[in-house]
């Protein structure tokens, strides 16, 4: 097993954890979470033994393969799949034996080597390695193209396709999805489920750590804990923590208080001094309990567009494509306030062209872009990270933006997106990708768009920013399209799903939980019945038109339903949470006991207040459920 025994690290005059003692046992899938800078990667550097404790001991056994997830790559001439082999080190040993055997012409020595490769399936290595990479959504040609023509992105993923190659004990992966899409997030999700050995996973991908983790391992306030069960089950315990936290607090604060003002009020009378100073030494006594803290360091929202006209963007009949290559064709859309959309579809099949063709960045090859006249789009995309001033800081480049805002008031604005104190004064050029993007949100959301363009914002982003911003976007008043891999972030803010493959646009019949179902029948070749848009092949152009513009009209007819829809599940997700942190409570057999009596009265009172706010939520969901099927039926109908 892997132990930690007492283990304490600093990193400078920093104390990054102190006393940490856990054990992870073999075959367990464990997430390691945590702000930015609470010691994750550090972790990891003591298990590789790149660091060493300060105090306590990490050991585990000595025959251990391990495989981590390394951060550079060199720009050499090697194939491809020749540099993804070479994570299976044991393989390119027993070919390298094998290569001196063949040249010493030892034939039993090339007998027994032949024998290993077959039994380690060194014969079946290349395809292995072939799968690694297609999951990972390299093209077929992919795995003999040098190393130096691929871009940093996709240099990281062929990282990750050398890591999974090799035959480990123990996988360390190192925030493994940052530069994927969906599609290869849930190949990565799938052959983490069957790997065999021990995992220990640094993600900020929810969806990832509650499907393929067992436990959690948590580092806060300087110190990491282990927990039971996946993300979700973490979040359930730590709320339940807390709570017994701050009101072990609160209780202690009035302790505290009552023997102070004893104090105060006797420490002059004889009769009582005796009795004061006694209660003064319980006083210097009493272990602190320190007030719970879970307040996320991100607060902000989006302010209300100075205007939202209606329809935003239109795109008809749109080509879009790279020189000959055409990537899309008759791409059709329309936008309007309150438009959530989500597009899925298989690497490589246009979103980011799409996304590109609304911004206003790619003129269409055919067709036309009609903007409104005061659409004003919010884009983010990776390379907008490349256009922040590196001499500038956080602050400047805001009051580029708004030469008229002062200081104090870009400081406070600014400390919304965790740029607080010295920060907002520093440099961009040392900041890291998370620190990066949440600037160029932040300088995002203070131009006020009508329309936002997100192509894969949660890049770098820690889990709570991730949901500071999903929590932000439910709120947002415009219309946005949102390309993600992050399906916490799909799941909570959009309410329509739209597919971009085989160079069409197309609504998609399922959700996120049939989505896998059909990228798999896209592999395999298998087609996928049509969407009604396409079951009309002579539709004419105006025909095509008015189709166009129903579907707008029934989409804004919807959509405030939908909205209202959507605000009730979250609310009832938010009340169910409670309501099983206090049954969980109240399952405790030690509530029952006398002295419990106010307590468990006062549970049992807000159990009763949430069973009925539950109620009535639900009853708010049938109805919004029920005024959409009917509105449905209206349009089928007409």
């Amino acid at each position: 097993m892997l132990q930690f025994d007492h283990v304490s690290l600093r990193r400078g005059p920093r104390l990054l954890f102190e006393n940490a003692t856990f054990r992870v046992h073999p075959g367990q899938k464990v997430g390691v979470t945590g702000a930015n800078g609470t010691g994750k990667s550090s972790l990891f550097g003591m298990i590789l033994g790149q660091l060493g404790a300060d105090t306590g001991e990490v050991t585990f056994p000595r025959d251990w393969v391990i495989a981590h997830l390394a951060q550079e790559i060199p720009a050499s001439d090697q194939p491809a799949i020749e540099y993804v082999l070479d994570g299976d080190t044991g393989l390119r040993a027993l070919q390298h034996q094998l290569g001196e055997a063949e040249a010493r012409n030892d034939g039993e020595r090339i007998a027994h080597l032949h024998a290993e490769l077959d039994h380690v399936g060194g014969y079946q290595a290349n395809a292995r390695a072939a799968q690694l990479m297609a999951g990972l959504g390299f093209r077929p040609g992919d795995e003999q193209r040098p190393l130096k023509d691929f871009s940093g992105g996709w240099r990281m993923r062929l990282n990750l396709a050398r890591t999974l190659m090799c035959r480990s004990d123990l996988l360390l992966l190192d925030e493994p999805t940052n530069h994927l899409d969906l599609d290869a997030v849930i190949w990565l999700e799938e052959w983490l489920k069957r790997y065999r050995g021990t995992l220990l996973l640094i993600s900020h991908d929810r969806d990832v750590l509650d499907s393929v983790c067992d436990h959690i391992l948590h580092l806060e306030r300087e110190r990491a804990s282990l927990y039971t069960g996946n993300y979700s089950a973490f979040e359930r315990i730590r709320a339940e923590q807390l709570a017994n936290q701050q009101a072990a607090y609160e209780k202690q604060q009035r302790e505290i208080t009552h023997m102070h003002r004893f104090v105060e009020r006797f420490r002059a009378k004889a009769t009582k001094a005796r009795q004061a100073q006694s209660r003064l030494k319980a006083l210097e006594r009493m272990e602190r309990i320190a007030p719970a803290h879970v307040d996320s360091p991100f607060h902000f929202s989006f302010r209300p567009p100075a205007k939202n006209p209606h329809p935003l963007l239109k795109l008809e009949d749109c080509r879009a494509g790279y020189g000959d290559t055409i990537i899309l064709e008759h791409a059709s859309m329309v936008l309007t306030p309150g438009d959530r959309i989500g597009l899925l579809g298989p690497n490589g099949a246009g979103k980011s062209t799409l996304v590109k063709l609304l911004a206003g960045e790619q003129a269409p090859l055919a067709g036309t872009r009609t903007p409104a006249q005061h659409l004003a789009i919010g884009y983010f995309a990776q390379h907008q990270l490349e256009q922040l001033h590196p001499e500038h800081t956080p602050i400047e480049h805001l009051i580029q933006l708004d030469p008229t805002l002062g200081e104090q008031a870009a400081r406070d604005y600014l400390g919304g997106f965790g740029f607080s104190g010295n920060k907002a004064l520093e440099k961009v050029a040392p900041f890291s990708g998370g620190e990066k993007s949440r600037l160029v949100l932040a300088l995002l959301v203070y131009q006020r768009p009508n329309l936002l363009l997100l192509d894969e914002p949660t890049n770098h982003l820690d889990l709570e920013m991730r949901q500071a911003l999903a929590t932000a976007l439910q709120e947002f008043e415009g219309a946005m399209v949102i390309v993600s891999h992050d399906r916490h972030l799909l799941r909570t803010c959009c309410d329509d799903l739209q597919l971009v493959s085989d160079g069409r646009i197309r609504p998609f019949d399922g959700d996120l939980e049939t989505y896998p179902a059909w990228l798999e029948q896209h592999r395999r070749g298998i087609p996928a019945a049509p969407a009604q848009s396409e079951k009309a092949p002579h539709e004419s152009a105006e025909d095509r038109k008015r189709r166009k513009r129903e579907e707008a009209e029934r989409r804004s007819r919807l959509q405030p339903l939908k909205k209202r829809l959507a605000r009730c599940e979250v609310k009832l997700e938010q009340l169910q949470s409670s309501r099983q942190t206090f049954e969980e409570q109240l399952a405790d057999p030690a509530l029952y006991e006398p002295g419990n009596k106010e307590r468990l009265a006062d549970l049992l009172k807000h159990k009763a207040a949430i069973d009925r706010d539950i109620e009535d939520q639900e009853l708010e969901w049938l109805r919004a459920a029920d005024a959409i099927e009917m509105a449905e039926k209206g349009d089928i109908a007409c």
